[in-house]
């Protein structure tokens, strides 16, 4: 259970830090991505590209 805590953890440290990027490339701004501003804070949830990534992620898994 840990395992997957840190992974997850790791991923989205990754994923944060490669943000800025990803945006040139497309990734954040895609149908499904949603922002908003909640109290003076921009709130920013992946979902569309989220899936992508994964998707991604699992197609380059099963090559390897």
């Amino acid at each position: 259970m840990i395992r997957w805590v840190l992974t997850i953890f790791l991923a989205l440290i990754v994923f944060s830090a490669a943000m800025p990027w990803l945006e040139k490339l497309g990734i954040g701004r895609m149908p499904g991505d949603v922002r908003f501003k909640l109290f003076g804070r921009q709130i920013f949830l992946p979902f569309a590209s989220t899936l992508l990534l994964s998707m991604i992620a699992i197609g380059v898994g099963k090559l390897l």
